[in-house]
């Protein structure tokens, strides 16, 4: 009879094992974004190289570079995002905990007394080992669907950490040259104020003499004003960038203005690689990816649960009152038990759980599309505009030579009174403003250069 019953579990555990064997989980793909995805960018000069793996030392500036370095080290943020990953890995242990058997021992000791009506009462101590096993069997991979689910999640998880140091070393980037920038437009402001302070001088000197009328001196001592707001201005967004620079070193914001001087050159055109580099490269796509498949092994785990569950469960232990009996492996007792359950009715909480995961996995799908989708518009756009800045800034560049020149003409032509005192302040005003444009401009190259860098997944 033994013998019969093993043979009919045997029979039912193969015949559930090929139940088990039918669910398979979606094939997915990298490269299926509901797109047909280009050769070649659009925009690219070159296609044919490699990002460089640090792309912070092309722009050749050591005090950047020891900036970033600082930045990924002592960003609290980061570490934020670092301390997710070590729970999302904790996670994924605890969720594989469940494939294995769960052991526990427990040991107890006990007085007891007695009393016996006429006898008195009598007092012992009874000892106690005790033991227990449980184990579901993980016949079709529901428990290991599950797990691989967590990881899967950990994995995307990893790549949200080096997404947040690509972004991190972006945004030092960034906000470096912005500080560079506001310096240098400062600069250019305080010799502005120079020049016009003195031919306000040099009018005051007439107006004192009689030599010019009031008016002259008045529109010449508002435009002075006026550039040493614009210095102001400059001056106070200096320490706006150096503040917001310094919490991303993790430093207190005290504004200390570090030593720079110039903006580096742009460096040369970038290898942008192919576009379907892309989707194996950006930390970003990485994730949405890895929680794709995370959706997919979820809907495969609630799948199995209309699937029968065997469990093995085993219990014993040892009860005396001497504590030399616990070691004796004959006064042991124990049992086991094997279990089949069969879910027949649940209220519709399993189809439930079932449609939830797919709508989710339908969700992660579209989510991972729109990502890939976002990602090549950020590539495309950076190179777009690295085009068009490059030409304004030539076309700058060209302008701050004739305003500097035309206002050396106007200084002549109005100390010789061949021009109004409005063309002489016209002109100054023209000069700070293409000065301080192509610093804009210079300064937006390099910025846009960051965020090519950061579309394309540069690492470092």
């Amino acid at each position: 009879m033994q013998v019969t019953n093993i043979a009919i579990l045997g029979t039912i555990f193969i015949f559930l094992v090929s139940i088990g064997g039918c669910k398979t989980l979606p094939q997915r793909d990298l490269k299926e974004v509901g797109v047909e995805i280009p050769a070649h960018w659009s925009g690219a000069q070159e296609s044919d190289r490699s990002l460089p793996e640090h792309w912070i030392e092309t722009f050749g500036d050591q005090s950047l570079s020891d900036l970033v370095r600082n930045a990924l080290t002592e960003n609290y943020e980061l570490k934020a995002v670092a301390a997710r990953v070590g729970v999302a890995a904790a996670q994924a242990r605890i969720d594989g905990s469940s494939r294995w058997p769960q052991l526990f021992f427990s040991a107890d000791h006990q007085q007891v007394q007695i009393r016996e009506a006429g006898f008195g009462s009598s007092r012992f101590g009874v000892f106690e080992a005790l033991f227990g096993l449980s184990w579901e069997l993980d016949v079709w991979g529901r428990i290991r669907d599950q797990q691989q689910s967590t990881a899967q999640e950990a994995k995307a998880t990893v790549a949200d950490f080096q997404g947040a140091r690509l972004s991190l070393a972006a945004r030092v980037t960034q906000s470096y040259f912005e500080l560079i920038e506001a310096k240098l437009q400062s600069v250019v402001a305080e010799q502005s104020i120079n020049d016009r302070r003195k031919i306000a001088d040099f009018l005051q000197g007439r107006f004192r003499r009689g030599l010019t009328r009031g008016l002259d001196l008045r529109l010449a001592l508002t435009d002075l004003a006026n550039a040493e707001a614009q210095y102001m201005r400059a001056r106070d967004q200096m320490q706006i960038i150096a503040r917001r620079l310094e919490i991303l070193l993790g430093r207190y914001p005290a504004g200390d203005l570090m030593e720079t001087t110039s903006l580096p050159e742009l460096p040369v055109a970038i290898p942008a690689g192919l576009p379907s580099e892309l989707l194996e490269r950006r930390p970003d796509l990485m994730a949405a990816f890895d929680r794709l498949r995370a959706a997919d092994l979820r809907t495969s785990s609630s799948m199995k649960l209309l699937l029968p569950r065997i469990t093995l469960t085993a219990a014993g232990g040892t009860r005396s009152t001497d504590l030399t009996d616990l070691v004796d492996p004959r006064a042991v007792a124990w049992n086991v038990f094997i279990g089949l359950m069969q879910p027949l009715f649940t209220g519709g909480r399993i189809q439930g759980e079932i449609a939830k995961n797919e709508a989710r996995a339908e969700e992660s799908l579209n989510f991972y599309k729109h990502t890939v989708l976002n990602a090549f518009q950020d590539v495309e756009e950076a190179l777009a505009t690295e085009e068009w800045l490059r030409k304004q800034a030539e076309v700058l560049k060209e302008a701050v030579e004739q305003t500097e020149a035309s206002q050396k003409l106007a200084v002549y032509s109005y100390r010789h009174g061949l021009i109004e005192i409005l063309t002489l302040l016209d002109s100054y005003r023209s000069t700070l403003n293409a000065q301080s444009a192509y610093l804009s401009v210079k300064r937006q190259l390099l910025n846009n250069r960051v965020n090519l860098y950061l579309a394309l997944g540069g690492g470092f």
